[in-house]
């Protein structure tokens, strides 16, 4: 929570920006005077104080974003939301002049933006309103109803001031003061509460939760391990006809389908160990079905435990690249993800674009939501952030375990596959070639896998 909590600190200070024009700006009434009318077009300052304007919004959007999904809390933060947006409106669409410093002002020609400015001021001032009254229902806190207290007994001042046209711009010097107080204390709260329950049920992050898995039929163990951003469902018409000869065990990766997020970053070595958990004890032997980038984890699980493998099933492998790892920058963002994939942004992100996403790319509805929680775009891309530093490991995998003898059969897909085809020359494979097939082959065409094992 500190990155928000940091976020809130920042609009506090930007909110409080109008302190400094009592004395850059000596035209504006400090008295009568509205604190917009400090960003006034036709003031000597008007860009630095439509910047803090803007930029304080911008900062509670960050904040809102960062803060922990809490299902109870949304409304206020909701709110908080929409109270951003107006900020950056009432930088983006300023007052013309100064309507209560200059008598001259009111008998000008105004524009759409002096409106514009003049309904979103109000509002803001609404806004403010609602997000401490919400989170004075939520949190239950001495300081939130304080301060709501606080707030809508200044609003009510500042509504009587314009009203009579006496003291408007000290009410409003009171009402924006307490809005940064308010800032500062939500910051505060973050720091010190403890974090929020779950929120996105399964999908949200646990140590020591199980995968989802899924079994299916009797006979041979049959283990599928989807591709990149794949889940359990995508395999549906290749389960159900192995199912009628073989035990068939289908499972998310943290924080995809159904699975719970890890709290650690994907690793090569740590796929290998899934695998082995999930296959049938030894001395029993499992055929790997494996997609894209699971196909390393599956060529390394066999390296890593040859006597647990009966044969492999490469589906369209990604290439592994040079096997660079990634940088220190991107590895250090990877660590973040399962914390960042439970907040409010992630949560918008991922409900806006992961469906329709999903379909595109799969051409599937999205079966229980799953790829629109946050959990599962922080999954999706770590997996893609880890990609490099497995194809390293591979490397070194290959060149200290050999491969076991053990059937192996690579399908390539497309007009030209040259990796798949060095792949399987590498590991002395079979090669079915799929010329009319998408990368999807569990979708295009699910009998040629099932022929294949």
């Amino acid at each position: 929570m500190g990155f928000a909590a940091s976020a809130f600190i920042v609009a506090a200070v930007l909110s409080s920006a109008w302190v400094t024009g009592q004395f850059t700006s000596p035209e504006v009434d400090r008295i009568a005077g509205h604190i917009s009318e400090l960003a006034a077009r036709d003031q000597p300052w008007t860009r630095l104080f439509r910047s803090a304007d803007a930029l304080t919004g911008v900062a509670c959007l960050a904040g809102v974003a960062l803060v922990p999904r809490a299902r109870r809390e949304w409304p206020g933060w909701l709110a908080f939301a929409v109270l951003g947006g107006l900020l950056i409106m009432s930088g983006v669409f300023p007052l013309d002049c100064a309507v209560l410093s200059d008598p001259a002002c009111e008998h000008s020609a105004l524009s759409w933006s002096h409106h514009i400015h003049a309904v979103v001021g109000v509002l803001a001032s609404v806004a403010v309103l609602a997000v401490m009254a919400l989170f004075g229902l939520s949190w239950r806190t001495w300081p939130a109803w304080l301060l709501t207290g606080l707030s809508l007994g200044v609003t009510g001042l500042a509504i009587i001031a314009t009203a009579t046209g006496y003291l408007t711009g000290l009410a409003q010097r009171a009402q924006v003061a307490l809005l940064a107080v308010w800032l500062v204390y939500v910051a505060l709260r973050l720091l010190t509460a403890d974090p929020p329950s779950s929120a996105d049920g399964p999908a949200a992050t646990d140590r020591g939760a199980r995968p989802h898995v899924i079994e299916q039929g009797n006979g041979p163990a049959v283990l599928v391990s989807a591709g990149l951003a794949g889940a359990w469902f995508h395999w549906d018409r290749v389960a159900a006809e192995l199912a009628r000869s073989h035990r068939v065990i289908r499972f998310d990766r943290p924080g995809l389908g159904l699975s719970p997020a890890s709290p650690t970053p994907l690793t090569l070595y740590g796929e290998a160990a899934r695998l082995a958990a999930l296959a049938p004890a030894h001395p029993h032997q499992v055929t790997v079905v494996a997609h894209s980038v699971a196909a390393w984890h599956a060529e390394a699980f066999a390296r890593l435990h040859p006597m647990r493998v009966s044969k492999l099933v490469l589906v369209a492998p990604r290439p592994a690249g040079d096997g660079r790892c990634g940088t220190v920058l991107g590895q250090a963002f990877g660590r973040w993800l399962p914390v960042l994939g439970r907040t409010w942004g992630a949560a918008a992100v991922a409900r806006l674009l992961g469906p329709a996403v999903h379909r595109l790319r799969t051409g599937l509805d999205d079966r229980d939501r799953v790829h629109g929680g946050g959990p599962v775009l922080a999954a999706v891309v770590g997996e893609w952030l880890a990609c490099r530093g497995m194809a390293a490991d591979l490397r070194a995998v290959r060149a200290d375990h050999p491969m076991p003898d053990v059937p192996v059969t690579v399908i390539s897909v497309g007009p030209k596959d040259p990796y798949g085809e060095r792949l399987a020359g590498e590991l002395d494979a079979k090669l079915v070639r799929l010329p009319g097939s998408g990368r999807h082959v569990e979708l295009d065409d699910p009998g040629a896998i099932v022929d294949a094992v």
